[in-house]
């Protein structure tokens, strides 16, 4: 991105994506939840979470449109905290259900997974579609993109789960979706950092002046 490219990051295009995709990962949070409580699913609680931080960070790009770059990649950076905080959870999580056991519903995950896929292909391509996207939309776009692919994942466990009848894959996705979560608040937090080195001139390792 480069600091000397103004773009109008509070035009109405951005507002409206934005309040657009913040719904609806709110109504597949709560969605994730219910369906996630009634099918004893490590993996779609892990993504009803997941969705729910994903609502948090849309809202706080929407405070960012109109603000200045450093707040920007302030609400960047609390978005990438928020993913590393959400993997630790959604981890322990795991773990107690595998010492403690659980009975996953295949067919309820299956059908949640592929409807909130759905979903997130639909967000996903609107942001896509946008162009000169800052470091808070870039940040956006990768929430979507990652709950694309840990959808797909929790489909993939619903069948083993019916094939089998054990808990492991439902707890092997939620780890994996964690782990994607770790991998996307990493990234988050590194494009903020370079843009940082992009608004004051300097490259990674050099000293400011």
């Amino acid at each position: 991105m480069s600091g000397g490219h103004e773009v109008d990051v509070g035009s109405s295009e951005k507002r409206k994506t934005l309040w657009v995709v913040l719904w609806l990962n709110v109504a597949i949070a709560i969605g994730f939840f219910a369906v996630g409580y009634f099918a004893d699913s490590n993996a779609l609680l892990a993504n009803g979470l997941d969705n729910s931080s994903d609502a948090i960070v849309y809202a706080l790009s929407l405070l960012a449109l109109t603000r200045s770059r450093t707040w920007k990649r302030g609400a960047a950076r609390f978005s990438g905290i928020m993913l590393l905080i959400f993997s630790a959870g959604v981890i322990f999580d795991a773990y107690r259900r595998f010492v403690e056991g659980s009975d996953p519903g295949g067919i309820l995950m299956m059908a949640m997974a592929f409807i909130a896929g759905m979903v997130n292909l639909y967000c996903l391509r609107l942001l896509q579609k946008m162009e000169n996207k800052d470091v808070n939309m870039r940040a956006a776009t990768t929430f979507s993109f990652n709950d694309f692919i840990s959808n797909g994942g929790i489909i993939i466990a619903g069948i083993i789960v019916m094939l089998t009848g054990t808990n492991w894959p439902d707890l092997v996705v939620g780890i994996a979706v964690a782990c994607i979560a770790l991998y996307g608040g990493i990234e988050i937090l590194r494009d903020a950092h370079m843009d940082s080195h992009d608004d004051a001139g300097t490259k990674h390792g050099e000293k400011r002046n």
